[in-house]
């Protein structure tokens, strides 16, 4: 499973993310994805923990947050279609 994580500030980098998502378990990958043509994040990033378990915890806890002045919106990331 994936972690989508919106409504982030633009000023967000993965290192933060990880920071942060490394209380609730192992983060195993961060992307924060980035606008092709200025290179700006886009406000969004996708997290994956080391397990189910900790993905969930860590979505129940962060959803709704208030982090960087912004209210997160936490959830189990969609796949692509």
């Amino acid at each position: 499973m994936s972690i989508y994580v919106g409504n982030l500030s633009y000023e967000v980098k993965e290192e933060d993310l990880n920071e942060v998502f490394a209380e609730y378990g192992t983060v195993k990958r961060v992307h924060v994805p980035t606008d092709k043509e200025t290179g700006r994040p886009r406000g969004f990033a996708f997290v994956e923990l080391e397990t189910k378990a900790e993905e969930s915890s860590a979505i129940e806890t962060l959803d709704g947050a208030e982090w960087m002045g912004r209210t997160m919106k936490v959830d189990e990331a969609r796949p692509r279609k």
